[in-house]
C-alpha cells in the first residue's frame, strides 16, 4: 500500500456517528481486563445480549458485575475465540493502550496489561484522552437504558445522543416495555406528561421529538429489530387504537400499535428534517432483512434514513435499495468488526454503487472508549486498503481516495446531522 494514501488517512478526524457510551460504563473508574472483554463485542463469542423470542434471561450478561481477572477467565476469549474478528480487534486495541509494545495478550503478561487497565480508567481524563488519540471530534452515543439522554451534562461537550424510539412502538399500555426495559409512560411523565387516551400519546410523542435539541439529541434511532419485526405496513390505525390501554393486545393489535407510532415517527422527522437511524441485519434475524423497510421508506420520501451495519448479511440487498432510494445513507459501524473481509468487498462495491459521495459514515458501536479506539483504527486500515486497490485498479486516482476518505470519516456526518 501507498504509504502516503494510508497515513492521510490515520490524520483525519472522525465524527464518530454511533457508540453506546453509557455514563454508568465509560465512565467508570474501576475496569479491569476481564470487564474490557465482557462488556464489547468479543463477551458476544460466550453470550449473546440479547434474548430471542423462544428465550427468557433476568439480567444482561454484558451488564453483570465485574469479577477480578484471572488467566483462566480470560482463556476463553483468548484461545476459545482467538480467530474471532471481535476478539482480534480488542486485543489490538488492548495492547495498543495498554500493552507496552506488547502485541498479543499471553500467561506471561496478563497481569501487566491487566494492571495498566485498572491505572488508565482510574484516571480523571481517560474517556477524553483517548478520544483525542483516535482523532474523535464529535461523539453520538445511543444509551439504550436512558433515550432521553442529553450526554453533553455527563460526558462532555463533544458529545450528542439519539433518541432510541423502540418503547415508544411498544408503548399502549403503561406497564410494557422495550427488551432494554424502556417503558414509553415513564418517558413522557418525564416531560410531565400522562396520556390518557391514544390522542393524547401521540401529542406526548410529538413532544419528546421536538425537545429533542434541548437535549443534545440529533436523530431518532429505530433499533426495533431487537423487539420484533422490522416489517412496517400501511399503518391502520383503527387496529392500533384497539392497542391502546390494553395489558396484552392481540399479536396482530400489537404489530398494528407498532406499525402506527413508527410511521408517525418517520413523518414527523420528515416534517422537522431529523433523521432516522434504522437497525438492519442481526437482531431477530428472520425478521430484520433490508428489504422488509421498503415500503416505509417508499412512504417517508422527505425522512432521511441512516440504515446501520451494511444489513449484514445482506449488503447487497441494502446497496440495491441505496441506489434505488434517494432518502437512504449507510452506517458502516459494526460491519467492519464482525467480519473484516466482508466488510472490504461490501465498501467496494458500496463505493461503485452509491449515487453520491455523501452516503457513508462510520463509529465505534462500542460501550468502552478502549474497544473504540480499536474500531476506530481497523476502521481506517480496512478503508485506506480498499481505496487503494481502487487507486491500483485505476479506477480512481489517489485525489479522489483522499476526499472519499475525509467523507466518510469526517464530513458527510456533519452534513448529516447538521453539527
Amino acid at each position: 500500500m501507498d504509504q502516503n494514501l494510508q497515513f492521510f488517512v490515520d490524520q483525519l478526524p472522525v465524527v464518530d456517528v454511533h457508540e453506546h457510551h453509557m455514563p454508568e460504563v465509560v465512565l467508570q473508574r474501576d475496569v479491569n481486563l476481564l470487564q474490557l472483554f465482557q462488556q464489547s463485542y468479543a463477551g458476544w463469542t460466550l453470550s449473546r445480549p440479547y434474548c430471542l423470542p423462544s428465550e427468557a434471561r433476568d439480567q444482561d450478561p454484558m451488564m453483570a458485575a465485574a469479577m477480578p481477572t484471572t488467566w483462566e477467565s480470560l482463556l476463553p476469549y483468548l484461545e476459545g475465540c482467538g480467530s474471532n474478528a471481535f476478539v482480534r480487534n480488542l486485543v489490538h486495541a488492548i495492547t495498543e493502550l495498554h500493552g507496552d509494545g506488547a502485541t498479543e495478550i499471553n500467561s506471561d503478561n496478563w497481569m501487566l496489561i491487566d494492571q495498566a487497565v485498572r491505572n488508565a480508567h482510574n484516571r480523571e481524563h481517560w474517556l477524553q484522552e483517548t478520544l483525542q488519540r483516535a482523532r474523535v471530534q464529535t461523539v453520538i452515543t445511543d444509551d439504550y437504558t436512558n433515550p432521553m439522554l442529553d450526554p453533553r451534562k455527563s460526558l462532555g461537550a463533544q458529545y450528542r445522543s439519539v433518541m432510541r424510539i423502540n418503547c415508544l412502538a411498544l408503548g399502549w399500555h403503561p406497564t410494557s416495555a422495550d427488551h432494554n426495559g424502556n417503558r414509553a409512560h415513564e418517558l413522557l411523565s418525564r416531560l410531565g406528561c400522562q396520556p390518557e387516551s391514544f390522542d393524547d400519546y401521540l401529542r406526548g410523542i410529538g413532544q419528546l421529538v421536538d425537545t429533542m435539541p434541548s437535549r443534545g439529541q440529533v436523530a431518532l434511532k429505530n433499533a426495533l429489530a431487537y423487539d420484533r419485526s422490522i416489517d412496517f405496513e400501511e399503518p391502520d390505525e383503527g387496529r392500533a387504537r384497539a392497542a391502546w390501554g390494553q395489558l396484552s393486545p392481540s399479536p396482530a393489535q400489537q404489530k398494528a400499535f407498532g406499525d402506527f407510532v413508527v410511521d408517525y415517527l418517520c413523518q414527523l422527522a420528515g416534517e422537522r428534517d431529523i433523521p432516522m437511524q434504522l437497525h438492519l441485519g442481526t437482531g431477530i434475524v428472520r425478521g430484520s432483512h433490508p428489504m422488509l423497510t421498503a415500503g416505509l421508506i417508499e412512504r417517508h420520501p422527505r425522512t432521511r434514513f441512516l440504515l446501520m451495519h451494511l444489513a449484514y448479511p445482506w449488503s447487497r440487498d441494502l446497496l440495491g435499495m441505496a441506489f434505488v432510494y434517494r432518502n437512504i445513507w449507510l452506517d458502516l459501524t459494526w460491519s467492519f468488526l464482525l467480519s473484516p473481509s466482508h466488510f472490504k468487498l461490501a465498501l467496494h462495491e458500496a463505493i461503485d454503487v452509491l449515487p453520491d459521495e455523501s452516503r457513508m459514515m462510520l463509529g465505534g458501536d462500542n460501550w468502552h472508549v478502549d474497544e473504540t479506539y480499536g474500531a476506530l483504527q481497523s476502521a481506517r486500515r480496512y478503508i485506506a486498503e480498499v481505496l487503494q486497490e481502487k487507486i491500483d485498479q485505476k479506477q480512481f486516482p489517489l485525489a479522489i481516495a483522499q476526499r472519499l476518505a475525509k467523507r466518510i470519516l469526517h464530513d458527510n456526518a456533519v452534513e448529516f446531522f447538521k453539527l
